[in-house]
């Protein structure tokens, strides 16, 4: 009877001390899974945007022309879901595929990084000018984010040929 007694006795403790630490090591693996997704957020925090290297390559009598620009982000994640101008009916986001053009519903702002809009890779068109550009104007442009809102840049208008960073 003592033998059984023991053997049950056993089988509590080792059950017991199994199941105090699953508990043990089940709440630290789920403390360790908040605490992980908690600094990855808060590293980032809200995006720091910035545009620079802006240009519109100067459009044939008022058609349509292509925009240029980089979006620079010193924070947190951010997405780019509009673009528009009062000076224009319309503005898109475009990539280029080695056989077309696609339009882009919203592109990415990466987290500590840049969005490029550049020749021959993604860009913006710009159609429906409210009046012929010339060399020298300035279009405004509103990039719309999805946590950032609304930022305004004036874009100027350049030679058909010019590259920055080029003299």
């Amino acid at each position: 009877m003592k033998a059984t007694g023991r053997a049950t006795l056993g089988f509590r403790r080792t059950a017991l001390t199994g199941a105090v630490l699953a508990t043990a090591l089940g709440g630290g693996a789920i403390l360790v899974a908040c605490n992980a997704g908690g600094q990855d957020g808060a590293a980032d925090g809200p995006a720091r945007l910035s545009v620079a290297d802006s240009y519109i390559p100067l459009p044939p009598a008022g058609g349509m022309a292509a925009g240029y620009l980089t979006v620079r982000n010193d924070g947190g994640q951010d997405q780019l879901v509009k673009v528009a101008s009062p000076g224009a009916e319309s503005v898109t986001m475009h990539r280029s595929t080695p056989s077309s053009m696609e339009q882009i519903g919203s592109l990415d702002v990466p987290a500590h990084g840049a969005l490029q809009f550049t020749r021959g890779g993604t860009h913006l068109m710009i159609m429906g000018w409210q009046k012929a550009p010339a060399l020298g104007d300035e279009l405004e442009l509103d990039l719309t984010f999805a946590k950032s809102g609304t930022i305004s840049v004036r874009v100027p208008v350049k030679e058909l040929t010019y590259r920055p960073g080029q003299s």
